[in-house]
């Protein structure tokens, strides 16, 4: 029998699911191992603000935040998005929801398998990682479009 990884899936903000579980097992595939253990939390800015604040000191809601709980054995993590942060984000940027909600669930896994952006060297070869994955998905390269809207 073929492992598969847990995904779960909870929306503390919306009634009717913003994310799908299917789109989340291929917007992973290419990242995280067959036995991986992951929760997706979408949150408000509430709770994105106070998570921020404990864990990385800093006193505002931000998109995503990624905390890995084990991997000892296998990975497990949680990945915490904050939904009015990401609307406004696609909304600003011109970015389609579900391609931003990808990039962001995909950035958030990287961060879980020890990927960073603290300085440039680091950033490019995280920010390379996601665009290939994300055009493999058909997804648009996210980082130009940031570039275009703030020229």
């Amino acid at each position: 029998m073929e492992l598969k990884p847990i995904i779960v899936i909870q929306d503390m903000v919306h009634t009717k699911p913003i994310v799908k579980k299917t789109h989340c097992y291929k917007w992973l595939a290419p990242i995280i191992d067959q036995n991986a253990e992951i929760t997706i939390r979408i949150v408000g800015r509430d709770e994105s603000k106070n998570l921020n604040t404990i864990y990385r000191k800093k006193k505002y809601p931000t998109n995503v935040l990624s905390f890995l709980v084990d991997d000892a054995h296998h990975l497990i993590g949680d990945i915490v998005l904050c939904a009015p942060v990401i609307e406004e984000e696609a909304r600003d940027q011109s970015k389609n929801l579900e391609a931003h909600y990808a990039h962001l669930i995909i950035h958030g896994a990287l961060h879980l398998y020890g990927y960073d952006h603290e300085n440039k060297k680091d950033a490019e070869i995280m920010e390379e990682k996601e665009i290939k994955i994300l055009t493999k998905l058909g997804y648009k390269n996210p980082y130009l479009l940031e570039e275009k809207k703030s020229q």
